[in-house]
């Protein structure tokens, strides 16, 4: 069922965006979260700040931590259109233009009294919990966050795959260090003991939500997709990557949304889009790289008016790589946390990554590969050069580049992104007819 969200009288005439029931109650679990953490200093509870790829989420929610994910706000930010005012203000007290634009919205965020994206204010951390997954960058802003409010951090260490795969060596490193400094730590902060059959529990829920999550990515692989598995993936991924993963509340929210694409597959339907239901499908991507979120609406709309439809994306995959088959194990709950950390996907080494787009093609019979390339964003940009001349290599498909940025929006030009996209439709269109001139 479509719903439609009515914008106050006193704005503009703008199109209203259409959304289903899923969709708005993921909006309603996100700002939520943002009310939970104006509330918790109130209510006597300590908060956590903490990533999105390999968040600990059951973890800290057994020591009753309210939690907040400085990425998510300075993403929220940039779909608000806060974000580049921010930026500006974080670059004039001496930030470079290079650096991460999720870290510049955020301290510039900070600089300008602690209010989050929703408008509640956001408190200042107990703790920072750096579970660090790929990305060097994370380690440099929670140490500016550190040095900004003088609170407790603590970082669990993860080893890269270099080798492409998980080695149990690694799996019990990073075990050692939940037990000896993560947990002790937490259980001081929060004043509460940890008790592993309450994160048992929480695990039991986010197995659930896990599986919900792969069958809606999955459904991709049908004709017409019922979904976007980039533009609405990160809809759909919101509340696991999130505050949510290990909650009642994300379990109802995944089974109602695999319902609702369960009807979609059954009535033949395509992705809902901002504008409704997409029409003709013409064309099935896979995109590598974040999606740009201060244009978000527009950049989406480019892709949909020509019937191109992402059938999957590694962005999709930053928190957790659930369609390889990792569930957080209720019976192996540390070992689980830590496989988790391990396997999120800018912690696999490139020839992985290759390996995963190259079989996401294969499997989602897309007509080739886009990537979005980042300016600031060194933990998705750093080879992907290299990932689009093996990808067309190995699957005989057209690849090409776009490059925007996160949040800040002086690096969208919408005139350039569309006329590579134009370029890119038409390159597929005539690998299709050469294609098919062959086969006869």
């Amino acid at each position: 069922m479509n719903t439609v969200i009515k914008t106050p009288a006193s704005t503009k005439a703008k199109p209203v965006a259409q959304k289903d029931d899923a969709m708005n109650f993921q909006k309603e679990l996100i700002n939520s979260n943002y009310l939970d953490l104006a509330k918790a200093h109130g209510e006597g509870r300590k908060v956590a700040a903490t990533f999105v790829p390999g968040n600990l989420n059951e973890l800290l929610m057994c020591f009753n931590l309210a939690r907040s994910l400085p990425e998510t706000n300075a993403l929220q930010n940039g779909l608000r259109k806060k974000s580049g005012k921010f930026i500006m203000d974080a670059e004039r007290d001496g930030h470079s233009e290079d650096v991460c634009t999720y870290v510049k919205s955020d301290l510039g965020s900070m600089m300008g009294g602690e209010i989050g994206p929703t408008g509640d204010p956001l408190p200042r951390p107990d703790i920072l919990l750096l579970s660090y997954t790929g990305c060097f960058t994370f380690m440099k802003w929670f140490e500016l966050i550190r040095h900004k409010y003088g609170c407790e951090t603590v970082m669990l260490h993860v080893p890269y795959q270099g080798e492409g795969r998980i080695q149990p060596n690694m799996r019990e490193y990073v075990v050692k260090q939940l037990k000896e400094t993560v947990i002790p730590t937490l259980e001081r902060v929060s004043g509460i003991k940890f008790d592993i059959d309450k994160l048992r529990a929480f695990m039991r829920e986010s197995a659930k939500a896990e599986d919900d999550l792969v069958k809606v990515l999955q459904s991709a692989k049908n004709r017409p997709s019922p979904i976007d598995g980039y533009f609405g993936a990160v809809y759909y991924i919101g509340p696991i990557f999130t505050a949510f993963r290990g909650t009642p509340e994300a379990t109802q929210y995944y089974r109602m949304l695999r319902e609702e694409i369960d009807q979609r597959i059954r009535d033949g339907r395509g992705p809902v889009t901002p504008d409704g239901d997409m029409g003709e499908e013409k064309y099935r991507l896979v995109v590598e790289g974040p999606p740009n979120w201060t244009n978000f609406r527009d950049f989406w709309k480019m892709f949909y008016e020509e019937g191109a439809v992402v059938v999957s994306s590694t962005y999709a995959k930053v928190g957790g790589l659930y369609d390889f088959g990792f569930r957080h194990d209720p019976e192996h709950p540390l070992e689980s946390l830590a496989e988790y950390c391990l396997g999120c996907y800018t912690n696999l080494n490139l020839p992985s990554r290759i390996d995963m787009i190259c079989k996401y093609i294969d499997e989602y019979q897309a007509d080739g590969l886009l990537i979005n390339s980042i300016k600031s964003c060194n933990s998705f940009s750093a080879g992907q050069l290299l990932i689009l001349r093996e990808v067309e290599k190995r699957t005989g498909k057209p690849a090409a580049f776009i490059e925007t940025d996160l949040v800040d929006p002086r690096y969208f030009s919408a005139a350039n992104v569309k006329n590579r996209l134009e370029s890119y439709f038409q390159m597929v269109k005539q690998k299709r007819t050469a294609a098919l001139a062959g086969a006869h």
